[in-house]
């Protein structure tokens, strides 16, 4: 009991130490903890022992992960993504077994070999692309949805060459029948979880959270994660697959949140423990005996898939920057291909020297990931940043015919929201953004909004800088803030600055940049909280409004003499809502396509159709004998339940609509 202790805490100082020192660096912390793998595994220190036990639990890592990613889809946006799934997905995946079968047949090994090779290396790691996406808040780019189609198709791809590859090494003759009964097992179970499995979510949920048990919420949770996981094990599916679509189903409920909540501080234990138990398998002494072969096919792996998935990203129509990054974010290998690398060495495919190279290779590309992801981004933004001539016509086009205007600096959701009250004041502002996909479903909508990098001097001279009335950062990201504080003041020094922080830390650092003020989240979220719990407790809201109006007058200096004599506008200030709005775009195979406004009666739904936007042009207040068309924008208001009904209605039909 003690040597195990004496392990844990070793693990825990070790991993506590390098992930410090990687934030500190700002890297990734799935890097520390595979360097942390390789120094205490069985090929370093000995200190930790790769068993069957440690590397089942670490699976978990990759299960709670792809669950909280399901957190952010719905089955209509799955939907809608079936041809990245099913087309650059399948592609993909192709491809890369061909050429690699190729290849083997060219230099005289059996295409058995090459094609047991080429399945495993056609996998990408799900745990560390899926995490960086989120870290980076880049999971609904467009390159960031290809990358998520294709990884879901290979986790699917799994099934088919975990039976295939066993069956070429065995020349088993019951390998049609075993496939075919796995596909149909997979099929009845992912049929039942995607038909029905969303009604029978909502209502047990509703059960749970009715006995007002925050411990009962949680079993319940890590229940429902471990079951499906199951379920589509058994089914011969993955469990990281039944995973995602647990998630998928939760996110369709009003208690998606909670569960985001409640899951991560699982998700990050597990997956920490995935990423260490990765960096176990990695022997130094034999990488560095065979490193010319190991850094062969490491190149190979690398530059040849990066090269199939750059050529199919370009075929699908995306900009060259946007191929890119979809290539280097799925250049690596993945922890399926290490498995797939297994199986082919049981079956004899792989004799034990290719077995050990192609397993060193694969998780040096897995360890060198995260700086290839991170230098690939930079350089497609740099490419970006070259082809910018256009993309500041642009801006300077949009920005021509207004002046007196606010340059609002990121569209995210603060900004959007920001610009839903400028336009109600009608204030005139232009609002810049580096998320091409966002840009143009903004654009499509009829907003003013542009591609461009707040932080260059060029684009926000574009913008109208020298007769802009004000600036506004609305994004929380500190060093970007101070780039354009520095940017604007040096061109405007008496412009107001108005910039949002995650907290009071960076208050001082904002200020002296040249922010005019600073609007701190966790403040304003601490002070309604405030509001509402006295509210609760009885205490008169006059006396509450009081004292949230005494902390923001000495808090918001410029806003003090409002603070101080204008209660009644204040409280309308707080209790205003503007009504949300939603940009739905239909793709050829949405079900609202072809089909008449009347026909759709978007009026069952409680929202308010505002019109539509096709080919650039917007229509308000469209009739109801006007047809939708693929490609059109409709823009609907209401209630965000409401909201997400009538666009599941649209895109999936009643099928897709559990809110009518």
């Amino acid at each position: 009991m003690h040597e195990r202790l004496q392990d844990v805490l070793i693990l825990l100082t070790s991993g506590l130490i390098t992930v410090a020192v990687a934030r500190q660096f700002r890297l990734p912390s799935l890097l520390a903890y595979i360097l942390v793998g390789i120094a205490v595994g069985p090929h370093g220190l000995e200190r930790l022992p790769h068993t069957r036990e440690t590397a089942a639990l670490a699976d978990f890592g990759v299960v709670f992960l792809m669950f909280t990613i399901g957190l952010e889809f719905n089955l209509p946006r799955l939907l809608a993504m079936r041809r990245l799934v099913f087309g650059l997905g399948i592609a993909q995946v192709v491809a890369t077994v061909l050429v690699t079968t190729g290849l083997s047949i060219a230099f005289a090994m059996s295409w058995q070999y090459g094609f047991a090779l080429g399945g495993a290396l056609a996998m990408s790691s799900t745990a560390i692309v899926a995490r960086m996406l989120v870290e980076r808040r880049d999971l609904h780019s467009t390159a960031g949805q290809q990358t998520m189609g294709v990884l879901l198709l290979q986790d699917l791809a799994v099934v088919p060459l975990m039976i295939l590859i066993p069956a070429l090494g065995s020349k088993a003759p019951a390998l049609v029948p075993a496939i075919a009964v796995a596909a149909l097992k997979g099929a009845l179970v992912l049929a039942g979880l995607i038909l029905i499995g969303h009604k029978l979510m909502r209502g047990w949920f509703d059960l749970v959270a009715r006995q007002r048990s925050h411990e009962l919420f949680v079993l319940n949770l890590l229940w429902l994660v471990v079951g499906l996981a199951f379920l589509t094990s058994w089914a011969g599916l993955s469990l990281a697959l039944g995973a995602f679509l647990g998630g998928m189903l939760v996110s369709e409920t009003v208690y998606r949140h909670q569960v985001d909540a409640d899951i991560r501080p699982f998700r990050d234990v597990f997956l920490g423990l995935f990423f260490v138990t990765v960096g176990m398998q990695l022997n130094l002494s034999f990488v560095i005996a065979n490193l010319s072969w190991v850094i062969g096919l490491l190149a190979l792996l690398i530059f040849g898939k990066g090269l199939i998935l750059l050529a199919l990203s370009l075929i699908m129509r995306n900009p060259l920057p946007t191929a890119m990054k979809t290539a280097v974010q799925l250049a690596q290998a993945g922890e399926f291909g290490l498995v797939l690398v297994s199986e082919a060495s049981g079956a004899a495919l792989l004799d034990e020297a290719t077995q050990q190279v192609a397993m060193a290779s694969m998780l040096l590309s897995m360890l060198l990931a995260p700086v290839l992801i991170e230098q690939g981004n930079r350089a497609a933004r740099r490419m970006t940043q070259r082809n910018g001539a256009i993309s500041l016509r642009e801006i300077e086009e949009q920005a021509s015919h207004i002046e007196n205007h606010v340059i609002v600096c990121g569209y995210g959701r603060t900004g959007q929201s920001l610009a839903r009250f400028l336009a109600g004041e009608n204030i005139p502002f232009i609002a810049l953004d580096t998320d091409p996909q966002r840009v143009r479903q903004a654009t499509a909508g009829g907003e003013q909004v542009v591609y461009g990098d707040a932080d260059r001097p060029e684009v926000l001279l574009a913008a109208g800088l020298p007769r802009a009335k004000a600036v506004a950062l609305t994004y929380a990201d500190v060093a970007s803030a101070i780039k354009v504080l520095h940017v604007v003041r040096e061109a405007r020094p008496d412009i107001p600055i108005v910039v949002r922080a995650a907290d009071d830390s960076q208050l001082d650092m904002l200020k002296n940049a040249g922010a005019t003020e600073v609007v701190p989240e966790l403040l304003e979220a601490s002070l309604m909280l405030a509001m509402q719990t006295l509210g609760q407790l009885g205490v008169p809201t006059a006396r509450t409004m009081e004292r949230v109006r005494e902390i923001r007058g000495q808090r918001y200096e410029s806003l003090r003499h409002f603070y101080r004599s204008e209660e009644d506008r204040l409280r309308d200030a707080l209790t205003a809502q503007p009504e949300p709005r939603r940009s739905i775009e239909m793709p050829l195979a949405a079900h609202a396509v072809n089909k008449s406004y009347g026909q759709l009666d978007l009026a069952r739904f409680s929202v308010k159709l505002i019109g539509f936007v096709r080919r650039g042009v917007r229509t308000d207040k469209p009739s109801e004998s006007a047809i939708v068309a693929a490609d059109d924008v409709v823009i609907l208001a209401g209630e965000p339940k409401k909201l997400e009904a009538a666009e599941r209605f649209l895109l999936a039909g009643p099928d897709g609509d559990s809110g009518a």
